[in-house]
């Protein structure tokens, strides 16, 4: 029985038992992944991934529109329920015996799937949020770092990013540095995700208003999340954090001050990228008492001594930013510029106006795909018999072939990234790791230097149209238009 099956398959033409091959395999991985538990198990992990990305929406194609929805709701309940213990500020008794010299060290990390860079900063009041330096534009790390002569730096918070293509000019949350507030696209008495230091050096993770900010004496602020560690427990005590393999930025803290900076790789063929629990993890192998992500995906990136000694997954390279958090000799002597002062509304930009997207798009269109002869298959006539042949004179010779030719295919436009808004229990803001889209509402009020910022741009796109990131999902959506402190 099983002989003459084989030999029926193999009297199919080629073409045939390809498609057969690819419908058998087709039914049992479908099989598999659908009817089986281990199955079940890994499209849900396929679609925590996709979740943490811009492309969202497309989790439906492993688990149904109503389980991925359900999922990110899961998400960000957890998110939030990790960011509301505050910190006992108290927990840090900083080393101030250490010498100026052992500024900062950097050492190489790697796990199965991953590979990246751990840096310690000995002393957290050396660390400063630098923005970029003129408006419209976001800045790169090497560009930051060269220009204020850091010693060190890795990329902070998250921004509007439609189609993955941002000019990184539209940050998600806020922004404080040197004490002030830079940027805010909430109300002084709005709770949102931050990841920022005090004045004294206390690394500040969770949600808190800016009003609380300014109270507990942070200087120096971004927007992210999700909190892994907080006052010593990690908040990751099952499963894998739920968000999938990605690049990804984390920062925290050790009880003697120690600030630890982690950036994973990914999207790579030499490094898939890692875990929250595995990053989380490399914290606790530190004794690290608070740690939370910034911003990930695309984004992730680490220079130290004006070299980019990481790779980010941007096929462009390093991304323009509208954060980062860089390492002084001498922070005192840092002044960053408000750029976002006066500002009516703010473009996120995108395909239209990214220089690396344009440029290889007219690439594309001076050099179009040249066209390459396909021929095909040559047929030959059946030969005479002998005796025709004799009676002819001649045979008949095989038959002529065709060539066709491939049309050039028009320029590709640009992968657009969905982001579907998801309900958010709360009004915070982040970017990088989990989350939903942002969305805008009426200008907030301004504010005092002491307590409410005052009123500036909104963003001239709704930020639903993308935002970073790259490799982790987008802040809880904000509740009032972005506003900027004056200096």
């Amino acid at each position: 029985m099983g002989s003459s099956i084989l030999e029926h398959f193999r009297s199919y033409s080629w073409l045939k038992r390809t498609f057969l091959v690819i419908a058998v395999c087709t039914f049992l991985s479908s099989s598999f992944l659908f009817l089986t538990p281990p199955g079940e198990y890994i499209r849900e992990y396929l679609a925590k991934t996709v979740i943490t990305t811009q492309h969202r929406d497309w989790a439906w194609i492993f688990v149904g529109a109503e389980r991925r929805d359900q999922m990110v709701l899961e998400m960000q309940n957890l998110t939030e329920i990790n960011s509301v213990e505050k910190q006992d500020l108290r927990a840090v008794q900083f080393n101030k015996n250490r010498s100026r010299e052992s500024l900062v060290k950097v050492e190489d990390i790697s796990g199965q799937f991953w590979k990246g860079k751990k840096m310690y900063v000995y002393d957290p009041r050396t660390i400063r949020v630098v923005v970029p330096a003129k408006q419209g534009e976001g800045e790169r790390i090497t560009s930051m770092v060269e220009r204020t002569g850091a010693v060190a730096g890795v990329n902070g918070g998250g921004f509007n990013d439609p189609d993955g293509l941002g000019n990184g000019f539209a940050p998600i949350g806020a922004i404080m540095s040197g004490g002030e507030i830079l940027y805010t696209d909430q109300e002084g008495s709005v709770p949102q995700h931050i990841v920022g230091f005090t004045k004294e050096g206390t690394l500040i993770i969770g949600k808190y208003t800016i009003d609380e900010l300014l109270k507990l004496g942070v200087t120096d602020a971004v927007s992210f999340y999700p909190r892994v560690i907080a006052n010593g427990k990690p908040l990751i005590t099952s499963g894998d954090g739920g968000w999938g393999r990605a690049p990804r930025t984390a920062v925290g803290q050790k009880a003697d001050g120690t600030v630890i900076f982690i950036v994973i790789d990914g999207r790579q063929t030499h490094s898939v990228g890692a875990t929250l629990k595995e990053v989380q993890d490399l914290f606790l192998a530190d004794d690290v008492i608070n740690a939370g992500f910034l911003d990930g995906g695309a984004s992730s990136e680490m220079v130290y001594n004006d070299e980019l000694i990481t790779k980010p997954s941007s096929r462009y390279g390093e991304r323009r930013l509208p954060s980062a958090f860089l390492v002084f000799d001498h922070p005192d002597q840092v002044k960053v510029k408000n750029v976002w002062e006066g500002l009516k509304t703010i473009d996120p930009g995108g395909a239209y106006d990214h220089p690396e997207f344009l440029k290889e798009q007219a690439n594309k269109k001076a050099n179009p795909p040249k066209e390459t002869a396909t021929p095909k298959p040559t047929t030959s006539t059946k030969p005479e018999s002998s005796s025709e042949a004799g009676k002819n004179g001649t045979s008949n010779p095989p038959s002529g072939t065709d060539h066709g030719t491939i049309k050039p295919s028009p320029s590709a436009k640009p992968e657009t990234s969905p982001t579907k808004p998801s309900p958010s229990p709360t009004t915070g803001t982040g970017n990088g790791n989990t989350g939903s889209g942002t969305s805008t509402g009426s200008s907030s009020p301004g504010a005092s230097t002491s307590s409410k910022p005052s009123p500036t741009p909104t963003p001239s796109t709704s930020p639903n149209q993308g935002q970073t990131n790259n490799g982790n999902p987008a802040l809880p959506s904000p509740t009032v238009a972005p506003t900027i402190k004056p200096e």
